[in-house]
């Protein structure tokens, strides 16, 4: 049995590997040849959860599951807020083959997945991002959005002046762009051609009248039924692509406040991304058109990710 540590997973699990491997475990999911439950998750006190996401990557094929904390506060003490392991079992025996440290797997593929849906909902010409948020998903996203658009500049967004300006200084300086801390999400967003959402924020923090035409926005902080990080207009007005269609379903924190106003129903999850990507529904259809990607992340990425990373010896 193999153990991966989260310093090997920073080592080797680079965006140049994990966002076509990710890319290829969500077509593979909206074709219906990965299996998985809907995750289960158990919440605690102050925002606080415990979470089991199985599922396997064919019915024939490596299986495994992510079991793992979530605890918002850790940030402010400098821990990552995801703590677990991810279970990777080979297909032929049953046998246990690898735990990999989770926390790490889950900053990377998330936005690795960011970073395909924007790749294929984006304009080609987007160059403007905006981040709204300034922990490790923060810089995950700039991280990865910067191999897919030739970004100009990054404005950042949050609720500390002090640590967004910090932060904006430090992805700027390492991705060698523009730079800079916006005093609101409102002024953040306003000349954005790409917005992430990356806040345990129970309320909304970006407007759908603050996005501008042609848009493309990635919703990423809130993983389950509850909080919101966008308004129900901006979910009405966009055209609204899933990374699992049964997960937004059940867990989708922003669609399912919009469908119990009686704004949209559940036709209005026009698509999984990974039909996007193999080519079976159209995603952006006008450079005016704003798109959505609502991401909940699921157990495929995770058991992609570390499969990939099995298959680089170790030092």
């Amino acid at each position: 049995m193999r153990i991966i540590d989260a310093a090997e997973i920073r080592a080797n699990l680079t965006y140049e590997l994990a966002i076509p491997t990710v890319r290829a475990a969500m077509i593979a999911f909206s074709r219906g040849e990965t299996l998985q439950l809907l995750r289960s998750i158990l919440p605690m006190a102050e925002g606080r959860m415990f979470g089991v996401m199985p599922g396997a990557l064919g019915d024939r094929d490596a299986f495994g599951a992510k079991i793992l904390s979530v605890f918002p506060g850790n940030f402010d003490k400098g821990l990552a807020s995801h703590q677990g392991v991810i279970l990777l079992f080979e297909p032929e025996n049953g046998v246990l083959a690898c735990i990999a440290e989770a926390g790490e797997v889950t900053a990377i593929r998330t936005a690795a997945a960011s970073a395909v849906a924007t790749d294929a909902l984006a304009r080609k010409d987007a160059s403007a991002l905006a981040i709204l948020g300034y922990g490790e998903q923060a810089l995950s996203h700039a991280r990865a959005i910067s191999r897919v658009r030739n970004l100009r500049s990054i404005a950042v967004w949050g609720r500390s002046a002090d640590r967004a300006a910090a932060f904006a200084a430090k992805v700027g300086a390492e991705l060698g762009v523009k730079a800079h801390a916006s005093p609101t999400a409102r002024e953040a967003v306003a000349d954005a051609d790409i917005v992430c959402t990356v806040t345990p924020s129970k309320e909304p923090i970006l407007l759908g009248a603050w996005v501008a035409p042609g848009a493309h926005v990635n919703v990423v902080g809130s993983s389950y039924a509850g909080p919101v990080e966008v308004d129900n207009d901006l979910v009405v007005r966009s055209r609204f692509i899933a990374d699992s269609r049964e997960g937004v379903l059940a867990q989708g924190a922003e669609f399912l406040r919009a469908k119990a106003a009686g704004l949209v129903g559940d036709d209005h999850v026009v698509a999984e991304i990974g039909q996007v990507l193999a080519g079976t529904v159209p995603g952006r259809r006008s450079d005016d058109e704003i798109t959505v990607y609502k991401s909940l992340g699921h157990i495929v990425q995770d058991l992609a990710s570390v499969r990939a990373l099995m298959d680089i010896p170790p030092a």
